[in-house]
């Protein structure tokens, strides 16, 4: 693997796949001697910045003391 003058490496598909490393997917890297480790950043669940999303709206919307159900009923319009 060469380094490109802008500091970027191609990394291989199946270490993306391995990972679940797709685009978009943020990570980190660790320094752990002479060596450089890459990981996922945080909470990479699928979805789960839309999920963080809608909370927070749903909690500024409907206030944070609706019940599961209430929230439910609202959503199927009952």
């Amino acid at each position: 693997m060469t380094l490109t003058s802008k500091g970027q490496v191609t990394i291989p598909i199946e270490i993306r796949e391995a990972l679940g490393l797709l685009p978009g997917t943020a990570v980190e890297f660790d320094v752990v001697g002479n060596t450089v480790r890459i990981r996922k950043a945080g909470d990479q669940r699928r979805g789960s910045e839309l999920v963080a999303r809608m909370r927070a709206t749903a909690s500024r919307a409907a206030g944070p003391r609706m019940t599961t159900d209430e929230i439910l009923a609202l959503t199927r319009g009952e």
